[in-house]
């Protein structure tokens, strides 16, 4: 099934052309669709996509709140092959916030992007901030220093609300944040199920309300392909190859496909997966009568502690005929999917479906996807094939996405303003020389107290009768010393 190397330019080509067509018949358009081209006073145009300004000045639907905390910044070096939106960024020396009005209720793509640059009077590689965006903490002591390439970090959220605040927040008060464009907008409704597959150990449960818990993208990763960029993705996403996370196997091979993709109704769709994915894959084969023992693996590190979304695409694009192609799916070690048959389950071949799974990482912070022969593979036949991976990290238990703080402790520790700074410590400074004012007072009243003691019985008559003369006066002076 693997197409010679000659004739692999001519695939790519004709690909391409079949590609741009497809996505200029089927294009996403979302009720939603907030693109903000950040610091600038006028709009940008990225991959036919119109990126407005936040200028309050100029644009008076900006989003923008709290203008006056925040600095437009420009690049004066800008790359002659960098996106417009990356040439300007907007600078928050305070918290400040975004407030995107939504029509469409559900789930959300919010897609930050940062590309710092070197000003006349700042450089971005020094920012450290966090960012919140209704009540989930999605960045915390966020840096992106010497980053060569612009980083997009990209979220599913679910928002009930008709707002959409997004909360930009220095660590410090001699700290600051930037952002060089935003993207809010409704997410295809069949993007992300509600249900998925739990995996633990080797066994399976149900998972339900995934579309309640807040996403971040992770990998997305186009399987045995090249990259993937916004253009050719009906909702402008980016799957990167996967040749840095795939374990060399000498049985697996990439195959290339140049037929017609077939979405159904209920499978993946386009949204889900464009034909870029499915066209592409990796395969496990038997050569001879007999059925290879070994797996392909891929590795990708994570961070511990979290829950994660793997979702795997599948397309069968290599077999000859219905029934043919049996295999296993591994997730950690884990057998997550036994005897997968992808005909039994879209009746024809090149129809593409996905399968989501909930898992941990395991302990030492990697994930691990392997796909290989099952006990009904057969010879001379396709013995695995994987398309796609897509890992999704999942909010923690205090509702944050990176790190163990909740959006009401990241909000509490930026430091007062002036008047509440000044007031706690003046009341310190009071509260101190009211206790020192008492000691005194006391101090001053047990000295009198100690020189008007009871008398010794041993006094003569005389000297006592002189001194209780006196002892009323004395003995009022140090009760009210007593009383304070």
């Amino acid at each position: 099934m693997e197409i010679p190397r000659t004739n692999l330019t001519l695939s790519f080509l004709f690909l391409c052309l079949f590609l741009v067509s497809a996505f200029s018949f089927s294009s996403f358009s979302p009720t939603d669709n907030h693109l903000i081209n950040c610091g600038s006073s006028v709009d940008a145009a990225v991959y036919s996509r119109r990126f407005v300004s936040d200028d309050d000045y100029s644009n008076p639907n900006s989003p923008l709140l709290s203008a006056t905390r925040t600095i437009p910044l420009a690049n004066q070096n800008p790359s002659p092959n960098s996106p417009q939106i990356y040439n300007t960024a907007r600078v928050f020396k305070k918290p400040s916030k975004y407030v995107f009005e939504i029509k469409d209720p559900g789930t959300h793509m919010v897609r930050l992007h940062f590309h710092p640059f070197i000003s006349a009077n700042l450089d971005l590689n020094y920012a450290k901030f966090h960012v919140l965006v209704n009540g989930y903490v999605v960045l915390s002591n966020f840096t992106v220093a010497n980053v060569a390439s612009p980083l997009i970090k990209e979220y599913f959220i679910w928002f009930e609300s008709n707002k959409v605040v997004i909360t930009f927040m220095p660590t410090r008060r001699d700290e600051f944040g930037f952002v060089n464009a935003i993207e809010v907008m409704s997410a295809p409704k069949d993007l992300i199920s509600d249900t998925a597959i739990l995996l633990k150990g080797n066994n399976t449960e149900k998972f339900d309300g995934l579309t309640k818990q807040a996403l971040e993208t992770m990998y997305r990763v186009n399987v045995g392909g090249p990259k993937v960029t916004p253009f050719n993705d009906t909702v402008w996403r980016t799957w990167i190859p996967d040749d840095g996370f795939f374990e060399s196997s000498e049985l697996s091979s990439r195959i290339y496909f140049s037929g017609r993709i077939k979405y159904q109704n209920g499978g993946a769709s386009r949204e889900v997966g464009p034909d870029f994915v499915y066209n592409t894959a990796r395969v496990i084969s038997s050569t001879n009568a007999s059925i290879p023992e070994a797996n392909m693996t891929w590795e990708f590190p994570v961070m511990e502690g979290y829950h994660y979304l793997v979702r795997l695409h599948f397309c069968d694009i290599a077999s000859m005929s219905l029934g043919l192609l049996y295999f296993n799916v591994y997730i950690n070690g884990h057998l997550a999917y036994e005897n997968l048959d992808i005909s039994s389950i879209t009746y024809m071949l090149a129809a593409p479906f996905y399968a989501d799974f909930v898992v941990d990482s395991d302990s030492h912070g990697v994930l691990r996807v392997s796909v290989g022969p099952s006990n009904m593979s057969m010879a001379h036949t396709v013995d695995g094939i994987l398309n796609g991976v897509e890992i999704l990290k999942m909010n923690n238990s205090v509702g944050s996405l990176d790190g163990k703080m909740c959006a009401g402790m990241v909000l509490r520790s930026w430091p007062r303003g002036s008047f509440g700074t000044l007031f706690p410590l003046v009341a310190v400074v009071c509260l101190l020389l009211s206790i020192s004012v008492l000691m005194h007072k006391r101090t001053v009243g047990k000295g009198d107290f100690v020189v008007w003691s009871k008398l010794p019985t041993d006094v003569p008559d005389d000297n006592a009768k002189h001194s209780n003369e006196q002892l009323p006066g004395k003995v009022y002076v140090s009760s009210r010393s007593t009383d304070l």
